[in-house]
C-alpha cells in the first residue's frame, strides 16, 4: 500500500501534554499514588482536614508553600524526599482534586508559578548538586550489577519538578497575566544568565556535567532521560524557538544593514507538499516483467524517449503499474510546486490499464506554479563567473573585480546583471570578513564589542569541556539507535526505566518492552533537538562557534551515526506505536484504569505516525546539513559512506519537510554519484528541481568539474580549525595582548607589590635560604666592574 500524506506539523515540540506525558516512563506509574499519599499526609498534618487544596484562599497556599519550603531544610533525606514528593504532587496539578485532563492542566500551571515565586526552583537546584555530588550513591550504583529505577528515585524527583517548572513557564498562552509574564522573563534570564547560583555559570552547563559524568561510568544511576529533556527544554527556553530565531535573523541582518532575507523560510516549508514515494525492489521488478510482456516499449515513436524510459524504469521513485498514473497525478499537483519537463512528462506519465481516477482538474488550478525559494548567488559565484568569462573572452583576468564588464559581450552583461539581482550576503559572511579584519590590525581596531546574548553566555561555558559534552550526546545517541546492536561495554541508558522486580507475565513483558522503546524514542528526540537547536543559535551569535561545534561533531563520527540511524526501515520506524495512551499522564491520574490485555497493547494509538518519531528524523537531516553544506570534504564523506540509497529510502515517507532536507542532502553529492546514477534517477533529480532552492550557476546536475577538485579532508579542516582557534584566541584568551602589555619598569612598584605565597612556603624558605643564597660565593667584586 501506498503510504498516505502524513498531517504533520513541525515546531519547537509537541503539544504540553504530550511533553509532559513524555518526561514520565510507564513503570513511574505507581509513583503517582505515592506523590498523592505523602502530600494529603503532610497537608492534614498542619490543620487543613476539611478542605482541599483547590479551595483554599490565595495566601493560605502561599503560606503552605512556605511551610513545605522550610521542610525542605532538613538533614534527614527520607523527610526530604517525603517533602519533594508533596511538591511534585502540587506541580503535578493536585490530580486527585481534578475532574479532567484540562483540570490538572490548569491547575498544574497556577502551582508552578506559585511554587517559582516562593522560590522553590533555587531550593532544588540546592538539592540536585548535593545529589550530584553524592559520592556514596555513585560509587553504590557503580559496584552494583543491575541498576533500576530505585537507584535515582531523588534525583527522579527533583528532575522532575524542574522539567514541569520549565516546561510550564515557558510555554505561553492566552490567559497569562502580567504577573505571570514578568516571571516567565525573569526564570529565563535567571536560567540562561551567568548566575551565582549555579556557580557563575547558565544552569544548562550543570545538566551537561551531569550528562557527561553518566557517560565517562562514574554515575550510572543518573536518570538520563529526564536529564537530556530537562537540558533541551532549558536550552528552548533560554535561547528560544525556531520562529524566535527567525525573529532574531531579521534584527540581525537589519544591525549589519543587510538587505532583508528573501522570504520566511518557515512559512515556505510548511506550504510544501510532499511528492510521491519511491518504489521498493519487488515493484520495479514487477514493473519491468510487465512492461516487457506488454512491449510498450515497442510503441514508443521517438527514440529520445525511448532512452530515458529504458532508465526511468530503474527509478526510485516509479511504483508498480497499478499506480503510476496515480502518482504522477499526485506529483505535478501535489507540492512539487512548477511544471514537470514535457519531454519528461511523457515518458513519466503513461496510462497503465486500468486507469485510476484522477482528482479533478479544478483542485490543480488553486496552487501557485513556479519555485517555492527565491534563488540566491553569493560573491564567490559571480566572481567565478566572470573569472571563466574574462579567460574565455578577453584572455586574462582582473582578480575579485565584480564591476568592470569591459570587452565582455551583450549576453554577459545581462547574466551578471541577474546574478546581482539574486545576490544574497550571509550574515556568516559579514562575521568572517570582520574576523579577518580584527585578526589584521588588532590595534587600530581595538577591542571588539560583544553583545552578552544567552547564546554568547552558554558557549563561554561550554568552550573548556565542548568536546565532551560533545561526544556523551553522540554516546547517548548511539546507544538510543533502534540500530545499534545491543553490547555490553555500551552505556546502559535504561537505568530509569527498569523496575526493580523484573516483569513474570507476558503481558508485563509486553508493557516494559514498550516502554523501553518509547525511554529510547524519547532520548532520540531531546538529543536531536538539543544538537540542531545549538547549531542554528551559534551559527547566528557567530560563525566560529558554529563552526567548532560541527567539527568537533564530525570528528566524533557524527555523519556515519546519523546515516546509521537512517539505515533502517524508516516507514516503520516513523508509525511505530510505543506507547499506552491509558498510562500517559495525565490521562492515568485522572481516569480510572481499565484492564490492559495483550491485544491493547499490541493496538497502540490510532495515530497514522508517531509524532516524536518523526521530529527527530527531520531534526538530524537538519544536524547533517548543517555539518555538510558548503564543505566539499565532509560531502564526500557522504559519497564513501554510500549515504544515497540510504536516504533515497527516507523519500518513501510522504512528509513534505523531511524529503526537502533528503532531497538537499542528494542534491550536493549529485555530481559526485556519476553519470549512470543520475540517468537512472531522473524523478529524484526532478523532484530536487522543484523543491530544493537554486543557485543560479551550480551545474549540481552535470559534474562538469568535479576532476578538478581533490579530495583533502585533512587539510581543509585544520584550515578551518586554525581560524576557529585565532577566533578564540582573540576573544576568550585573556593573555591575548601579552606582547603589547604595557611594562612594570619602576624598581619600587615591583618590589612593593603583594605576590601570593604557596602555603608550604612557611616551612621551606629557610631551607631554599641557605641552600641558594647564603652557600652559594657572590663574587661583590665582578659586580663592580663594567662589562
Amino acid at each position: 500500500m501506498e503510504s498516505p500524506n502524513l498531517e504533520f506539523e513541525y515546531g519547537d515540540t509537541d503539544t504540553l501534554t504530550a511533553e509532559l506525558s513524555e518526561l514520565y516512563s510507564y513503570t513511574e506509574e505507581p509513583e503517582f499514588a505515592l506523590n498523592r499519599d505523602y502530600f494529603e499526609e503532610d497537608f492534614r498534618s498542619h490543620g487543613t482536614v476539611l478542605r482541599r487544596w483547590i479551595e483554599l484562599p490565595a495566601e493560605e497556599q502561599r503560606a503552605y508553600v512556605m511551610r513545605l519550603l522550610d521542610a525542605l531544610e532538613v538533614t534527614d533525606r527520607d523527610k526530604r524526599l517525603k517533602v519533594s514528593r508533596a511538591i511534585l504532587y502540587l506541580a503535578q496539578g493536585a490530580f486527585d482534586e481534578c475532574d479532567s485532563e484540562a483540570d490538572v492542566l490548569r491547575w498544574s500551571r497556577h502551582n508552578v508559578f506559585l511554587l517559582y515565586d516562593m522560590g522553590i526552583f533555587t531550593a532544588l537546584l540546592e538539592l540536585l548538586s548535593m545529589e550530584i555530588d553524592n559520592n556514596q550513591a555513585c560509587s553504590s550504583a557503580v559496584r552494583k550489577p543491575a541498576i533500576s529505577l530505585a537507584d535515582s528515585t531523588e534525583l527522579r524527583v527533583l528532575l522532575s519538578i524542574m522539567y514541569l517548572m520549565v516546561e510550564t513557564i515557558r510555554v505561553r498562552t492566552e490567559d497569562d497575566g502580567p504577573e505571570w509574564k514578568a516571571a516567565r522573563e525573569a526564570f529565563r534570564n535567571e536560567l540562561g544568565a551567568s548566575s551565582p547560583l549555579y556557580n557563575g555559570e547558565p544552569f544548562a552547563l550543570l545538566l551537561f556535567t551531569m550528562v557527561t559524568k553518566f557517560c565517562s561510568m562514574n554515575a550510572p544511576h543518573f536518570p538520563m532521560k529526564k536529564v537530556l529533556l530537562l537540558l533541551w527544554k532549558t536550552t528552548l527556553f533560554t535561547l528560544g524557538g525556531f520562529e524566535e530565531l527567525q525573529e532574531m535573523k531579521v534584527r540581525r541582518r537589519e544591525q549589519l544593514d543587510l538587505p532583508p532575507l528573501p522570504e520566511d523560510s518557515i512559512r515556505v516549508v510548511r506550504a510544501m507538499r510532499a511528492a510521491s514515494p519511491p518504489a521498493t525492489a519487488m515493484e520495479l521488478i514487477e514493473q519491468q516483467q510487465q512492461q516487457q510482456k506488454r512491449g510498450r516499449r515497442s510503441r514508443r515513436p521517438l527514440v529520445k524517449q525511448d532512452s530515458l524510459d529504458t532508465y526511468n524504469e530503474r527509478d526510485p521513485f516509479k511504483n508498480d503499474d497499478a499506480r503510476d498514473e496515480e502518482e504522477d497525478g499526485e506529483d505535478a499537483d501535489s507540492g512539487i510546486e512548477g511544471e514537470v519537463d514535457p519531454l519528461d512528462r511523457d515518458v513519466i506519465i503513461q496510462p497503465p490499464p486500468p486507469p485510476p481516477p484522477l482528482r479533478p482538474p479544478t483542485e490543480r488550478i488553486s496552487f501557485p506554479k513556479g519555485l517555492p525559494w527565491a534563488p540566491k548567488v553569493r560573491e564567490k559565484d559571480i566572481e567565478h563567473f566572470l573569472e571563466t568569462s574574462r579567460n574565455k573572452f578577453i584572455g586574462f583576468t582582473l582578480g575579485s573585480d565584480v564591476e568592470t564588464l569591459v570587452g565582455l559581450p551583450r549576453p554577459i552583461h545581462e547574466s551578471v546583471k541577474t546574478l546581482k539581482q539574486h545576490k544574497y550576503v550571509s550574515i556568516a559572511e559579514v562575521q568572517m570578513k570582520r574576523e579577518e579584519e580584527l585578526q589584521q590590525c588588532p590595534l587600530t581596531l581595538g577591542e571588539e564589542e560583544v553583545e552578552d546574548t544567552p547564546a554568547e553566555t552558554l558557549y563561554l561555558g561550554m568552550l573548556p569541556n565542548l568536546s565532551q559534552f560533545v561526544i556523551a550526546l553522540l554516546k547517548l545517541l548511539l546507544a538510543a539507535a533502534p540500530t545499534s546492536k545491543a553490547k555490553t561495554d555500551s552505556i546502559n541508558i535504561l537505568a530509569d526505566v527498569l523496575p526493580e522486580e523484573m516483569p513474570i507475565t507476558v503481558l508485563q513483558s509486553m508493557k516494559l518492552g514498550i516502554d523501553v522503546n518509547r525511554h529510547k524514542e524519547i532520548i532520540v528526540k531531546a538529543i536531536s533537538a538539543l544538537l540542531l537547536l545549538l547549531l542554528k543559535h551559534f551559527k547566528l551569535n557567530h560563525i566560529y562557534q558554529f563552526e567548532i561545534v560541527s567539527q568537533h561533531l564530525v570528528f566524533a563520527n557524527c555523519i556515519p551515526l546519523i546515516l546509521k540511524f537512517f539505515n533502517q526501515n524508516i516507514m516503520s520506524y516513523i508509525s511505530a506505536k510505543n506507547s499506552i495512551c491509558v498510562l500517559d499522564f495525565p490521562h492515568c491520574a485522572v481516569h480510572e484504569m481499565p484492564e490492559l490485555t495483550a491485544e491493547s497493547l499490541e493496538a497502540g494509538d490510532n495515530n497514522q505516525f508517531c509524532w516524536r518519531n518523526l521530529f527527530s528524523c527531520i531534526n538530524l537531516l537538519r544536524v547533517l546539513n548543517k555539518l555538510t553544506k558548503w564543505k566539499h570534504s565532509r560531502t564526500m564523506m557522504l559519497v564513501v559512506f554510500k549515504s544515497a540509497p540510504i536516504l533515497k529510502r527516507a523519500l518513501k515517507v510522504k512528509q513534505a519537510m523531511m524529503q526537502l532536507y533528503v532531497l538537499k542532502l542528494l542534491k550536493i553529492q549529485t555530481k559526485y554519484l556519476g553519470r549512470q546514477w543520475r540517468k537512472s534517477n531522473m524523478k529524484t533529480m526532478s523532484a530536487i528541481y522543484q523543491k530544493v532552492r537554486h543557485r543560479l550557476n551550480d551545474d549540481w546536475a552535470y559534474g562538469n568539474d568535479i576532476d578538478a577538485r581533490p579530495w583533502d579532508f585533512q587539510a581543509e579542516e585544520c584550515a578551518l580549525r586554525e581560524n576557529i582557534e585565532r577566533f578564540n584566541s582573540r576573544r576568550y584568551d585573556k593573555n591575548r595582548n601579552g606582547d603589547f602589555a604595557p611594562v612594570d619598569n619602576c624598581l619600587q612598584s615591583v618590589l612593593g607589590q603583594r605576590v601570593e605565597l604557596p602555603e608550604d612556603f612557611h616551612y621551606s624558605y629557610e631551607m631554599w635560604l641557605e641552600r641558594e643564597v647564603f652557600s652559594q660565593p657572590i663574587q661583590w667584586e665582578g659586580l663592580l666592574q663594567g662589562p
